[in-house]
């Protein structure tokens, strides 16, 4: 897909806003990217937060039923049906590919605890690592005070050691800019056996620098993200350390 893929020459908007009382930015297919610059936030830090939460349908939700068919099975008390951990294990990681304009490559990823820099190269770091799915999700920083050592930043996600489960987990992706309203990214596509999701490409274009929705699922890891978008990095099977609740 082109950089200004779905912009349309003599129109302002450039994306779908979200509700007023949100103060949100959606992201979509038909209004796809932003550019910071331009909102006046291409500097200090932005930082961008991967928040899930499983589908009520996958955590014994109840079923509707036709009454028409089956008259009686309002008088009926609704079953309640318990879910074990097993039911919502599902890990997901936030993860930067990182190309400065020096030509340096890498990664900021939990795995493998790379977990990157805010005051030095590449500029990007993770705060940690959430496995449970807290509230307050995975949140990287992003120091666009240095945008002009930035060439290329990928955000992507992927599931850890687990059962596929891109179509059960309802995720976003928020970027937080110094000014203006946040950004959201939803990814609601139905990709049950996906693995790993590019889910945005913030770079600089000549003197902006521009946010791009991708929303890209891969049956795959890191390593085909690396080669879908020409990174060019060796890969190798990583593991993290057990934790306990």
């Amino acid at each position: 897909m082109g950089l200004f893929d779905g912009l349309r020459r003599g129109r302002d908007v450039q994306f779908d806003s979200g509700h007023a009382a949100t103060n949100a930015i959606e992201l979509t297919k038909r209004r796809a990217q932003i550019s910071l610059t331009k909102q006046g936030a291409a500097t200090g830090h932005l930082r961008v937060n991967l928040s899930w939460r499983m589908r009520t349908s996958d955590i014994g939700g109840p079923q509707r039923e036709s009454l028409l068919r089956h008259p009686f099975r309002a008088l009926k008390p609704p079953e309640v049906i318990g879910h074990s951990q097993s039911v919502v294990n599902v890990d997901l990681d936030l993860g930067c590919l990182y190309e400065l304009q020096d030509g340096s490559k890498g990664v900021v990823q939990p795995l493998g605890g790379y977990f990157g820099d805010v005051n030095a190269p590449p500029y990007v770091k993770l705060s940690g690592d959430d496995r449970f799915g807290s509230a307050s999700g995975e949140t990287m920083y992003i120091n666009l005070d240095h945008r002009d050592s930035i060439k290329r930043l990928l955000v992507f996600v992927y599931i850890y050691d687990a059962t596929p489960a891109f179509d059960r987990a309802h995720a976003i992706v928020t970027l937080y800019p110094s000014n203006g309203p946040r950004i959201e990214i939803h990814l609601d596509e139905r990709q049950p056996q996906a693995r790993s999701c590019a889910v945005v490409m913030i770079e600089k274009v000549k003197d902006e620098i521009i946010v791009r929705r991708e929303a890209k699922f891969v049956y795959g890891f890191q390593a085909e993200l690396d080669r879908l978008y020409g990174w060019g990095s060796e890969w190798g099977r990583g593991y993290k350390t057990k934790v306990e609740r």
